[in-house]
């Protein structure tokens, strides 16, 4: 069986942005002379960049039985059936038909997502909600682990 994983990475619309926000800062930083100017523009861009690589750094794995999703770690003897979620479908679970208790691994920029019932009792969690650019490998790799399990 080939274990699943994915990095969620940002758009490279994001690092654009970054690059957006040192140029601002160098126009902040005009008025102060050219080495502040410089500053602004390296310091901005690099800040920038960290965050979006921070925020574009989490994975979804399938490994030794368990869904690791960011910090999350859930035991597959504890999901219920995948349902893959695309269009619409993705939009309504993410805003009005969300349970405030799920596990949402949420990223806007990702179309298409994942939605797994957490069926262990003693969990409050209904379900995890998870934006994957590959749904159907998730499932079927949740599948696999689910059906070799003794």
């Amino acid at each position: 069986m080939q274990p699943y994983e994915e990095r969620l990475t940002a758009p490279r619309s994001w690092w654009f942005a970054s690059v957006l926000v040192g140029v601002a800062m160098a126009l902040i930083m005009l008025p102060f002379g050219t080495l502040p100017l410089l500053g602004g523009l390296v310091g901005g861009t690099a800040v920038a960049a960290v965050v979006t690589s921070a925020y574009g750094s989490v994975r979804i794995r399938v490994v030794a039985g368990s869904l690791v999703a960011g910090e999350a770690r859930i035991p597959v003897s504890a999901l219920g059936e995948a349902e893959v979620l695309t269009g619409e479908e993705t939009r309504a679970w993410r805003s009005y038909k969300a349970d405030p208790r799920a596990f949402m691994l949420l990223r806007a920029y990702i179309p298409t997502a994942l939605r797994v019932p957490i069926t262990d009792p003693d969990d409050p969690t209904p379900y995890a909600y998870l934006s994957t650019r590959h749904p159907e490998a998730l499932a079927d790799a949740l599948n696999a682990v689910r059906q070799s399990a003794p």
